[in-house]
């Protein structure tokens, strides 16, 4: 069973920085759309970034936009979103998805994903 698995959550303060990352081993990776997504509590998971296949295309949330940096590295099946000026906001379980057959660019609203990690915490304090 090919899972995802994103590592690099942690404890934050407002104002730093994270790099999140999403190993997919045992994936054609090159051919899916990646992205990631995140849950806070009490809240529906909601969309954050993609990155096209080739890595050339990304889309944001509003809410991430100019803070939030995706990409990808075809070569190592691995799916980076580096955070910076973290916000206590942004606190949440956040997934890394696989699609292939969406665009980056519609992403967010692709109900049904390929695969799904299990998660990685971040927390931010104030």
């Amino acid at each position: 069973q090919v899972q995802p698995v994103e590592s690099g959550g942690a404890l934050a303060q407002a104002g730093d920085s994270l790099r999140l990352s999403c190993a997919a081993s045992g994936l054609a990776f090159s051919i899916y759309v990646m992205g990631w997504f995140r849950q806070a509590p009490g809240k529906d998971r909601e969309f954050v970034a993609a990155v096209s296949r080739s890595g050339i295309s990304t889309y944001y949330a509003d809410s991430v936009k100019e803070r939030f940096t995706i990409s990808r590295d075809n070569a190592k099946n691995t799916a980076y979103l580096q955070m910076s000026s973290l916000k206590p906001e942004d606190t949440a379980t956040y997934y890394c998805a696989a699609n292939r057959r969406s665009t980056a660019q519609a992403m967010g609203v692709s109900g049904v994903m390929d695969y799904w990690g299990k998660g990685t915490l971040v927390t931010v304090s104030s």
